[in-house]
């Protein structure tokens, strides 16, 4: 489980971005026997911010006996979380307008013709299989 990542998320999920230090322990606490889910996601958000020190970038300051998420803390989080690609407008494929007739479909009847046909082949291979295994 990544420290800093968790918390990050676990900040932002409160009220003013602020919680005491017993809160911390606890969610911090809940995320880190919650499961391997957990971990492989923040391994994952904290690996697009490689270097990640949420007090010395000033990401989280310290008050009155707990911990709050700043702006550049909740930047950087919604960075993290972000799609990758997420922010680059997608590009669309231009389409050439080709006059060209469409091959015809075939009809119910000739489909049924050609299903008649298979299954007779299909029925002639079993018989021939039948008579070579006799």
């Amino acid at each position: 489980m990544n420290f800093q990542v968790t918390v990050l998320k676990i900040l932002v999920s409160y009220p003013d971005g602020f919680a005491v230090m017993a809160d911390l322990k606890r969610d911090m606490a809940i995320l880190a026997t919650s499961g391997r889910e957990w971990t492989v996601r923040t391994k994952r958000l904290a690996a697009r911010v490689p270097n990640l020190d949420i007090f010395s970038q000033r990401l989280v300051e310290r008050e009155n006996g707990g911990w709050k998420i700043t702006a550049k803390g909740r930047t950087v989080l919604e960075f993290m979380e972000a799609r990758p690609g997420a922010d680059k407008p997608m590009e669309t494929v231009r389409t050439e307008k080709v006059d060209a007739p469409l091959p015809r479909l075939p009809q119910p009847t000739e489909r049924a013709r050609w299903r008649r046909a298979r299954l007779e082949r299909r029925r002639e291979a079993r018989e021939r299989a039948r008579a070579n295994a006799s």
